[in-house]
């Protein structure tokens, strides 16, 4: 006689007797793989269920004899049906639940003023505009907007620290200037390139016509005015200018000039922090290709939001082709070319290629080209000349893969 077939509904649940030792007891539950059950075992004490001392997975054949085992060993099942059903349906309703817990929040989010009453649609998100400011960016009107940009733009918007990572050329810095570009939001830039001095972060005293006066950074410049300051290759900082940066961290951080009898600084409601980093936290497996670059402690990390952002897509930067360089660039030119900066990046990420290959490499490489109608004759100056030779060899390899050469090459 065949077997019975198991079902959920009649056999999981819990198993018990009564021993001189206390309760004993198995509990029969789904497991994670298909048509296997998860066994636990355990004695109650003191009223409540013990330690789980028996923890094992076993198909449905393996359970039909314990089954049978328990039976003539005395077990009874007390169907544990209300709390299986009762995760279950946790399991299941907490989507939902959270679908309509963020729409809420949503609906009751309260929106910082813009300094004009104006805003712009960027992504699916609206960004409050600035005053206008010198250092307001150009805008590119080529820049695609990716959809996994809109959390990174809800974070400008709610003045969130953002931090953002990758490769060099990813488009770190340029995703923050083409959001300020196109809300009128004035810019700085301090570069971590190993010069930098917390002087030139935070400030410093000279002398000037006689008279000692005191000389903001950036950093204190961008609070007062209301600029968006960006701090890049962080990962390259002294110690110092990462201590300046802790206070000014934390919501509504204020920054205190200790140099200048601990005045306070209180950041304008438009400035914003930024940072991008080359080997930090995702990218920390690649802290050997940027040499120099620093380790960053959780306790830093955990008061930024941090953003991965890798190169664009084949189709996404052969979009970014078309749109820089219309009428003249064509679809099939635009795949071809953003094929080869793929398979250099994949170079790159093998370490067989020392140098990355950005978006706007790319670009000065497709406009000489169309000047020169040459691809070998364009390489020269916008990318075998800003390599190693060994790298250049490469290159020429991968872009030879792609594009045959001419008869008289």
């Amino acid at each position: 006689m065949n077997a019975p077939e198991l079902t959920e509904d009649e056999n999981l649940g819990l198993y018990q007797r009564v021993t001189e030792h206390g309760a004993e007891w198995w509990r029969v539950s789904v497991a994670d793989r298909p048509e296997n059950y998860r066994l636990e075992h355990g004695v109650a004490n003191g009223g409540g269920p013990g330690v789980v001392d028996i923890d094992l997975v076993v198909d449905a054949e393996n359970l039909r004899a314990k089954l049978k085992k328990w039976r003539r060993e005395g077990f009874a099942i007390d169907t544990d049906k209300n709390a299986s059903e009762q995760s279950a349906a946790g399991r299941v309703a907490f989507m939902p639940e959270l679908q309509r817990a963020a729409a809420r929040a949503a609906a009751a989010k309260p929106r910082p003023p813009a300094e004009t009453g104006e805003t712009v649609r960027i992504g699916h998100v609206d960004v409050p505009c600035g005053a206008g400011n010198p250092l307001v960016p150009r805008v590119n009107p080529a820049y695609l907007f990716s959809g996994r940009f809109n959390d990174i733009v809800e974070d400008i918007v709610e003045n969130r620290r953002v931090m953002l990572i990758g490769h060099t050329g990813a488009g770190k810095t340029s995703l923050i200037e083409q959001v300020a570009a196109r809300s009128h939001h004035g810019v700085l830039r301090s570069n971590m390139n190993g010069q930098t001095t917390v002087g030139d972060f935070v400030g410093f005293w000279t002398v000037k016509g006689g008279e000692t006066i005191w000389v903001d950074g950036v950093l204190p410049t961008a609070m007062r005015e209301g600029l968006w300051l960006i701090v890049d290759e962080i990962d390259f900082a002294e110690p110092s200018i990462l201590a300046a940066l802790t206070a000014v961290l934390e919501p509504h951080g204020r920054l205190v000039l200790k140099e200048k009898g601990n005045e306070i600084v209180t950041p304008h409601p438009a400035f914003r922090l930024f940072a991008t980093a080359n080997a930090v936290g995702a990218m920390s497996q690649f802290r050997h290709l940027y040499q120099g670059a620093n380790l960053m402690n959780e306790a830093f990390l955990d008061r930024w939001r941090v953003y991965l952002l890798d190169y664009l897509t084949p189709a996404e930067e052969a979009d970014v082709l078309l749109a820089t360089l219309a009428p003249h660039m064509t679809r099939a030119l635009a795949t071809t070319l953003a094929a080869i900066a793929a398979d250099c990046r994949a170079a790159f990420a093998r370490e067989d290629l020392s140098s990355a290959f950005s978006t706007r490499r790319l670009l000065d490489w497709a406009e000489l080209m169309l000047r020169t109608g040459d691809p070998e004759r364009a390489a020269g100056p916008a990318i075998y000349a800003k390599v190693s030779p060994e790298d250049a060899a490469l290159i020429r390899g991968i872009i030879r893969h792609h594009i045959a050469p001419t008869a008289d090459a």
